[in-house]
């Protein structure tokens, strides 16, 4: 019982950390980020590397309106979780991503 309850968290662990907006514009291409926000048709023109993960997180909220559920909870509402798990992640990234935003600039969506 408990290797099942623990595979369980883990699977769902992986699941929640694959859309996390800091993961996402920190630790994979700039590309796979602008590819994944114009799939959701974001009014947003640039994600700054600095606190990337909630920048990304509101664009995908201005994006469009979407009917999906994950888990049986609407996709907006797991953003929010998503918010508060990304500030944590992008404040202990911040020296990082700083640098990056010297070097590199922001992300540019459009």
């Amino acid at each position: 019982m408990r290797k099942i309850r623990t595979l369980v968290l883990v699977y769902f662990a992986i699941l929640i950390l694959s859309g996390c907006g800091t993961l996402t514009t920190v630790f994979q291409a700039d590309s796979v980020t602008k590819r994944k926000l114009n799939q959701v048709e974001t009014k947003c023109e640039l994600v700054p590397r600095i606190y990337s993960g909630i920048a990304y997180d509101f664009c995908v909220l201005r994006g469009k309106p979407s009917q999906a559920e994950l888990w049986l909870v609407p996709v907006p509402e797991l953003i929010m979780v998503d918010i508060v798990l990304s500030a944590a992640l992008d404040t202990a990234l911040l020296p990082y991503t700083i640098y990056e935003q010297i070097q590199s600039g922001s992300i540019y969506i459009q």
